[in-house]
């Protein structure tokens, strides 16, 4: 193992993925610090769902904002030049992470993909070839990179990938649900493709074919003689999820990322393919850049050596402890969301609900009715996620109390459908939430998930 880690590869293929990783990143700066309505997003409600332990992290003004993401873009174009590598990825890791931070209802797994591989790339060599930084400074210049600094990056991938198709191993997803639900409002809008796709033959391909592809193409990504083949399945599968479903830059990263999995010296490679296929290349730019680099064996073990091999164990058995740390949890994932973020549980359901709180004070009974706090995007996903729903009681608490109330209590009415079923109370109407800590167990206050599926594909 430590041969494999510590020998020293060609740094090409780290540098491009540098370069890529900084452009699809100044691409989603660009997106959401310009194009996006960063008014509706923060400041038309009277609140911001935090996580947990994070509750400091307060909103600034929308153009301080907007200045935020702006400082971001130029620290992502940096990133991909390779100028002051370190210091702008660190920059733009805080200030991504911050933004990440501000509401807890516009979580998204790309943006949480992104924050782990900021991380990793901070400690990763990215610069030493094909940067800015790598020219101003020779003493940096380095064709080789020791070769645990791709392989750790490729390891977080395989596991996101791995993740994702074993998650999907559950009863709904083999029931076609919520995949059948989504093609079916979706196949009037892309034509015959999905037309052809909505009969339930279609969307068990579709299904089972996401599961095989995770389980069996991620895998086949690590061997040279499938790797062309697997890479051009999830080519054409996130292509189409890009078009299909809205989820921002997730395909694209995912797909530009998978080419950390072939040799490091892929993009000589590539180069020498395209000058073959193209005389006139042969011409206008020279052979350098096909010399090929000399792989060369690891240096003696080291202290610093063995931190890094302890370093990456730890930082990889979290990456694969925390997605199934629903397990161990009572109740439907799905249903009580205990376990769900962080897990790369992507599209796997469909939640529609209805919530009225009720307030019970020392000056009487109220009904509260969260449309009138909350933005559209926050209401929708409060009514059926447990923790949103109790975040919201603790701030119908708060305002209570500074307007004069005493003996507050907080109660809510909830019908949630997920995935189709019939609606059914997701939290326990006669618990007063305010008796409930974040960290109680969902049994407690949350029901039971009773309704059938309707229309199962399976039957047992």
């Amino acid at each position: 193992m430590y041969a494999t880690l510590f020998k020293r590869v060609d740094a090409a293929s780290l540098a491009v993925f540098r370069m890529g990783f900084g452009a699809i990143l100044l691409f989603e700066c660009i997106n959401y610090g310009v194009f996006l309505c960063i008014e509706c997003m923060y400041h038309s409600s009277t609140m911001l769902f935090k996580y947990h332990h994070f509750e400091w992290a307060t909103a600034l003004s929308t153009t301080g904002l907007r200045v935020v993401w702006l400082a971001m873009a130029v620290a992502a174009f940096c990133v991909m030049i390779g100028f002051y590598y370190r210091l702008s990825l660190l920059l733009f890791t805080i200030g991504f992470t911050y933004q990440f931070l501000l509401d807890q209802a516009l979580y998204l797994n790309h943006f949480y993909m992104v924050i782990l591989f900021c991380v990793l790339m901070l400690f990763v060599p990215a610069h030493c070839y094909w940067s800015v930084d790598a020219n101003r400074n020779r003493s940096l210049y380095s064709p080789l990179v020791p070769n645990w600094t791709r392989w750790l990056l490729g390891a977080q991938l395989e596991i996101i990938l791995i993740a994702a198709g074993l998650v999907k191993i559950n009863h709904d997803w083999l029931n076609l649900e919520p995949l059948r639900m989504w093609l079916t409002a979706r196949s009037d809008q892309h034509g015959i493709i999905l037309q052809t796709l909505t009969s339930d033959i279609g969307i068990a391909i579709a299904s089972y074919g996401v599961i095989a592809l995770h389980l069996v193409g991620a895998p086949l990504l690590l061997w040279k003689k499938t790797r062309r083949f697997a890479l051009f399945a999830y080519a054409v599968f996130h292509t189409i999820n890009a078009f299909v479903f809205n989820i921002g830059i997730f395909p694209w990263f995912t797909l530009f990322a998978s080419l950390l999995l072939f040799d490091p010296d892929w993009p000589r490679q590539f180069w020498a393919e395209l000058r073959t296929a193209f005389p006139r290349l042969r011409a206008r730019f020279p052979t350098e850049s096909l010399r090929p680099v000399t792989e060369l064996a690891p240096r003696s073990a080291s202290p610093l050596s063995m931190v890094i091999i302890a370093l990456i164990t730890v930082w990889l058995v979290a990456q694969i402890v925390i997605p199934v740390r629903h397990v161990w949890m009572p109740g439907n994932v799905a249903w009580n969301e205990a376990g769900h973020r962080f897990s790369w549980r992507m599209k796997l359901r469909s939640k529609r609900g209805v919530a009225t709180f009720r307030v019970d004070t020392d000056q009487g009974s109220f009904t509260e009715n969260p449309k009138d706090d909350l933005n559209f995007r926050q209401w929708r996903k409060m009514t059926c996620i447990p923790d949103l729903l109790w975040q919201y009681a603790q701030h119908l608490e708060t305002r209570y109390a500074e307007n004069g109330h005493g003996a507050i209590r907080v109660f809510v009415d909830t019908n949630c459908s997920l995935n189709g079923r019939d609606p059914q109370p997701l939290i326990k109407n006669d618990v007063d939430l305010l008796t409930i800590n974040r960290d109680t167990t969902p049994t407690r206050w949350i029901t039971e998930l009773t309704q059938p599926l309707k229309n199962p594909y399976l039957n047992w």
